[in-house]
């Protein structure tokens, strides 16, 4: 987990979801990144990913705040309570500068209008049914893909500077607005981190296929302050051979509170499930580690 001869940063996110309650591996993202903030002089912006309105839940956003204050972990910049969140910092509010860079994009010509369910997806790869159609881009129940190729990528690390990469497979035309007219994740996500400033992201090493998907649309938009972003994509926290979910109970932050487990007994726990030899008891601890 040492990451040796750290640069400074300055800002890093701790962007959870509110769909669920959090669990052990989020746990980990978050003493990771703050212990890395830490480290490298970044400020820590918390920033609540809730766009898919479906899913959002006022008691998982609440659990967000229990979670960071129950671990001990804090934060430079975001919102500091339910009421803050609902009235400045959810991403309703960023509504705008979203539609404003699809709109780029659509007069750039780099997306096109699809009508296919997730039931067409191939073994979760998008098939290309209507990327030559031309449907018209303001076709109602209709998603917005982006044109993809095989490009030559590359993405700043922490543990293996530049690396050369290009577009995984299942992320060919990935979605850059939902059917709902939200838009997807991968285009939130990057134009948000491009208007806090970040320039370190912290993420798990299962989200390196979106990293590559964000870098190929900021190549797209030439978004150089995205480009220049460095990741650093940590191991999972596993259920047997199983990566924890939100719909895993047992694992949840909130359970484990209520069942009487203190915050040391969630560090040592998240130590054990890493294999890490050092006897972890607290936020500290995780800092000294790095």
């Amino acid at each position: 987990m040492s990451v040796n001869a750290l640069p400074l940063f300055n800002k890093t996110r701790i962007a959870p979801t509110p769909s669920g309650y959090l669990h052990l591996g989020n746990a980990l993202s978050f003493a990771l990144t703050a212990a890395l903030a830490r480290k490298s002089g970044a400020k820590v912006l918390l920033r609540i990913d809730d766009l898919d309105q479906e899913r959002v839940n006022d008691q998982y956003v609440q659990d967000i705040f229990d979670t960071l204050n129950f671990l001990g972990i804090t934060w430079d910049e975001g919102p500091r309570n339910l009421e803050d969140y609902k009235n400045n910092w959810s991403q309703l509010h960023r509504v705008a500068l979203y539609r404003d860079v699809l709109q780029q994009l659509k007069d750039q010509r780099e997306v096109f209008a699809c009508l296919c369910p997730r039931s067409q997806l191939k073994g979760g790869i998008y098939p290309g049914t209507c990327r030559n159609l031309a449907l018209p881009l303001e076709t109602p129940d209709t998603a917005c893909r982006l044109y993809t190729d095989d490009r030559q990528l590359s993405v700043k690390t922490l543990s293996a500077g530049v690396a050369g990469t290009k577009l995984p497979e299942a992320m060919a035309d990935f979605v850059v607005k939902k059917k709902d007219g939200y838009p997807a994740y991968q285009l939130a996500s990057l134009v948000d981190d491009i208007h806090f400033g970040v320039d370190l992201i912290v993420r798990g090493e299962d989200l390196y296929p979106s990293t590559i998907a964000q870098q190929y649309l900021a190549t797209v938009l030439g978004a150089a302050a995205f480009q220049n972003i460095t990741f650093h994509h940590h191991p999972l926290v596993m259920d047997g051979d199983k990566k924890l979910s939100k719909s895993a109970g047992a694992t949840s932050i909130k359970y484990l509170r209520e069942e009487g487990k203190t915050a040391t007994d969630v560090y040592r726990e998240i130590g054990r499930m890493l294999d890490i030899n050092e006897n972890l008891s607290s936020f500290e601890d995780f800092v000294k580690l790095m």
